[in-house]
């Protein structure tokens, strides 16, 4: 139960999913439906040596194969399909690098400044995405009163869903990174929701991360 300054128990774990062929490369990767690569399912797997003594009340994965993929492989059950959790639609941007977009507009280019445009599908604008995360932080806010909730999504949503949570402008993501296999932890301090724990990857600690 929440306490009387609003504060509930539990704290909110997130997992982006583990690499992937356009992870790897740079290539925005939206609504294509990738496997993990075996690095990929090797750092999931590192995920559940972690996890093995912790209780959630309840297991969120995005839809799409490599985030559900990395929760199964970090071990946990009862894994709930939660649409709300899909990455950001990148429109005409789905498997481009950052670097051919900026030389498509012969400028730099920054997705959290000057957003997407549509292709095969639509693609989101940058508050659409953050309307997603509160939904989710919505649903999942009578389970934290319970205990802790683990949510497996993808990069650029997470970091999204992270700055709404603290109550910031959801373009505070910019300034977020969130590598492949990564765990992050989102609590409270007193009656202050905060950042416990970011962008945790031991594994990863020997290896160059490869960003958007």
């Amino acid at each position: 139960m929440a306490k009387p300054d609003g504060v509930v128990p539990g704290s909110v774990y997130l997992f982006r999913h583990g690499e992937t062929d356009w992870s790897l490369s740079g290539q925005h990767t939206g609504t294509t439906d990738l496997p993990l690569l075996p690095e990929g399912e090797e750092a999931a797997r590192e995920l559940g040596e972690i996890l093995q003594n912790r209780a959630f009340e309840r297991v969120l994965a995005s839809p799409l194969q490599r985030a559900r993929r990395t929760a199964e492989l970090a071990g946990l059950t009862n894994i709930e399909v939660e649409p709300l959790l899909r990455e950001w639609d990148y429109g005409a941007y789905e498997g481009v690098t950052t670097a051919e977009i900026s030389a498509r507009l012969g400028r730099p280019w920054e997705v959290f400044v000057d957003g997407v445009v549509p292709g095969d599908t639509p693609g989101e604008t940058l508050e659409e995405v953050a309307a997603r995360a509160q939904q989710l932080i919505d649903t999942i806010w009578p389970s934290l009163e319970q205990g802790d909730v683990a949510l497996f999504g993808h990069g650029h949503a997470l970091r999204i869903l992270t700055a709404v949570w603290l109550g910031r402008d959801p373009r505070l993501g910019q300034h977020l990174i969130l590598d492949p296999g990564s765990m992050s932890i989102l609590t409270h301090h007193r009656s202050t929701r905060c950042i416990g724990t970011y962008n945790l990857s031991p594994w990863r600690l020997l290896r160059n991360s490869t960003t958007r």
